[in-house]
């Protein structure tokens, strides 16, 4: 990680660093917590902190996060029945659990992202709300890691689909979905 990017970052004002975090992870005591405990020695630093705060989540940070996140749209690519598929498991997931699927794919081919995603949906289907947000939760963590990562890397682009969570369908002859994470604002420093 260049070194510039984590002494901006620990140089920055409160207000830019904590914005740049909700980027990374939507719970503003998590990015608040972040923001506070700056400066960082190295990414690793960072990194383990991050990590720290997202195990310290409350039960209404959680769902905050939750709320934050979006749906990355399927690649046009891909078979109807797989979009049927995933649409009707994530609507099933939805309705039990009450809000979005989340799962990291940042080790996922991208061609295999849209099988894993159904596995994971149907696999979790069967958890019980309190398994389930233990393992949301940890995805979560695994999200903002991966997101925190690209951030301090300087990356001023979204991570692709695959890296965010699940896919969906996008609406037929619907403009591209908007990406569901910005790493920064256009004309923010990166970390």
């Amino acid at each position: 990680m260049p070194a510039q990017n984590l002494e901006r970052f620990n140089n920055a004002p409160a207000p830019e660093a904590h914005h740049t975090l909700l980027t990374c992870l939507h719970s503003p005591r998590w990015a608040h917590r972040l923001t506070t405990h700056r400066p960082y020695p190295d990414l690793p630093s960072l990194l383990a902190a991050a990590d720290e705060a997202t195990y310290d989540l409350s039960p209404s940070d959680l769902a905050e996060a939750l709320a934050g996140e979006s749906l990355a749209p399927l690649p046009d690519n891909g078979y109807s029945a797989a979009r049927t598929a995933l649409d009707a498991a994530q609507a099933a997931y939805e309705r039990r659990f009450g809000h979005t699927f989340v799962i990291c794919l940042d080790d996922v081919p991208p061609d295999e992202a849209p099988a894993q995603v159904l596995a994971a949906i149907r696999s979790r289907l069967t958890n019980d709300p309190e398994e389930e947000r233990v393992i949301a939760a940890e995805e979560l963590r695994r999200l903002a890691r991966g997101r925190l990562v690209r951030a301090a890397q300087g990356h001023d682009r979204p991570p692709p689909a695959r890296t965010r969570h699940t896919l969906r369908a996008p609406a037929p002859a619907a403009a591209p979905a908007p990406p569901s994470v910005r790493v920064r604002s256009p004309g923010q420093t990166p970390l």
